[in-house]
């Protein structure tokens, strides 16, 4: 059974950092890219960065460029991404896929990411 389970959200002020993590079972990141979403209230989900499974490369949208990374340990089976200098505007359900795109066949269940200002 394919499974992706996010952690690692919660409540920070405005300037300080989290770090998600995805762990992944039932495949191997060596079957799909791994994509970061989120999504908040009233909003669609949009793209947030994505790792490829086969050369490493990573895209970030504009809206967290120089502020996340996205990394990923393959003995863990694990992505995460590392988010500082939050902004208000970051709070939202950050969820993990096993693709880059909102087609992808695999999501976890989201985790909740607040930043008070």
């Amino acid at each position: 059974e394919v499974q992706l389970v996010e952690s690692g959200g919660g409540l920070v002020q405005a300037g300080g950092s989290l770090r998600l993590s995805c762990a992944a079972s039932g495949f191997t990141f060596d079957d799909y890219a791994i994509g970061w979403f989120r999504q908040a209230p009233g909003n669609e989900r949009e793209g947030v960065s994505c790792i490829s499974s086969s050369d490493g490369s990573t895209y970030y949208a504009d809206s967290v460029k120089g502020r996340f990374t996205i990394s990923g340990d393959n003995v863990k089976n694990t992505v995460y991404l590392q988010m500082n200098s939050l902004k208000p505007e970051d709070t939202a359900v950050y969820y993990c896929a096993a693709d880059c795109d909102l087609g992808a066949p695999y999501w976890g269940q989201g985790t909740q990411v607040t930043v008070s200002s």
